[in-house]
């Protein structure tokens, strides 16, 4: 126990809490130093703020992490990537690593495991890396486009704001809602005109079809034949009255051009009409001088007749 002095306890104590402070430092690094690892390189161009300790994902699922960066000064363009890998896990050939920028500011590697699982790399081989062309990197191309929106994106705000000040608009959207409630009120009065007066409509139309029904059945059963003969026989017997008439007719006008007879005379002899024009011319000089001379043709006295 004599060995046991105070210096070598002192040394003990600064070795353990070194240890205990190596295994804080790894474990907030999120390096587990108590689990077995394997260890592959990969190869980047550029590895867009990837730090040691970064998880290493395949499938979503974390596998591992990064444990050292190291610049290939043999070639310029080349960034080896040390990473741990969890030790059941088997990286299948042809797998490929992508560098993925989250939206936090952070980066991921994420493995893309290749198709082949019956062939695995070997522990200490280097994988080929590249970027993802996400949608963080694809809104880092949007930038300067839209630096070059903004002034425009002023100009336009500013005359927004000058139609929006507009009373024309503010009348116009009054009438869009006095409009809308119109529409709305005829919504309503078309919608209790369908419910009141489209059934009714549609018994009335039943009905109308159940009375053609009808008609059709009592026209299917009328005698077409004997009503066509009956028609026939009502069509000849006007002929023969068509024809009755015409002979009649022209007897009557016959006669009436001919002088053998009494109407025939009257109508065609000049000199009858030429009497009774004359007749009437004196039986009209006879009424003029009744109604001029009265007293000569009636005399009309109280005391009777006095001789002239």
């Amino acid at each position: 126990m004599k060995y046991f002095t105070k210096e070598v306890k002192l040394a003990l104590t600064v070795c353990v809490a070194i240890v205990l402070l190596f295994i804080l430092i790894n474990f907030l690094k999120g390096i587990n130093i108590f689990t077995s690892s394997n260890t592959y390189y990969v190869r980047f161009k550029h590895i867009a703020g990837l730090v040691v300790s970064n998880p290493v994902y395949a499938n979503g699922y974390a596998v591992g992490i990064v444990r050292d960066i190291d610049y290939d000064y043999s070639r310029t363009d080349n960034v080896v990537v040390t990473i741990e890998l969890d030790n059941e896990m088997k990286v299948p050939a042809g797998t490929c690593a992508e560098l993925e920028s989250e939206l936090m500011g952070g980066v991921k590697m994420n493995l893309i495991l290749g198709g082949n699982p019956l062939h695995h790399l070997t522990v200490g081989d280097t994988i080929n890396g590249d970027l993802h062309v996400g949608a963080m990197n694809r809104l880092e191309s949007m930038i300067p486009a839209v630096e070059q929106i903004l002034p425009r994106l002023d100009s336009i705000l500013a005359n927004l704001n000058r139609l929006t000040a507009d009373p024309a608009l503010q009348q116009t959207l009054r009438n869009t809602a006095e409009l809308t409630a119109n529409l709305q009120e005829t919504s309503v009065a078309f919608n209790s005109m369908m419910k009141a007066d489209i059934p009714q409509l549609l018994r009335k139309a039943n009905s109308i079809g159940q009375n053609m029904e009808t008609l059709s059945g009592n026209l299917a059963r009328i005698d077409v034949d004997g009503t066509i003969q009956k028609v026939g026989t009502t069509l000849d017997g006007v002929q023969q009255l068509t024809n009755n008439l015409s002979s009649t007719t022209s007897l009557l006008n016959t006669k009436l051009n001919s002088r053998d007879n009494t109407l025939g005379l009257f109508l065609n002899d000049r000199g009858v009409y030429d009497n009774m024009n004359s007749t009437m011319k004196h039986a009209d000089s006879l009424m003029i001088d009744l109604k001029s001379h009265p007293k000569r043709y009636v005399h009309f006295s109280i005391f009777g007749r006095k001789d002239k």
